[in-house]
């Protein structure tokens, strides 16, 4: 089954740099059955940013992976984070 984290932060305005240097730290983890990371910016907000973090597993952990966990909590110091699980159906 392939499904999908996605972790949404709302940054407080800190500064870019050192929030891409935490993102391209902590996503350089091997980890069973992930396929890929994709990170965006909103085109118009640069505070506004969300991780995909792409899997092929059995089923989806129960609470999200150990490293969307992981990340949503480091992103926590950046500003709001919304951490959600979705399971792809086609």
């Amino acid at each position: 089954m392939r499904w999908i984290e996605i972790i949404k932060l709302r940054s407080a305005g800190k500064a870019p740099e050192p929030l891409k240097r935490l993102l391209s730290e902590k996503t350089r983890h091997d980890q069973k059955g992930l396929l890929e990371i994709k990170i965006y910016r909103h085109a118009e907000w640069e505070t506004d940013w969300t991780i995909h973090l792409h899997w092929e597993s059995e089923q989806p952990e129960k609470n999200g992976s150990a490293l969307g966990l992981h990340l949503s909590q480091a992103l926590k110091e950046f500003g709001l984070i919304d951490h959600s699980k979705w399971i792809e159906q086609c």
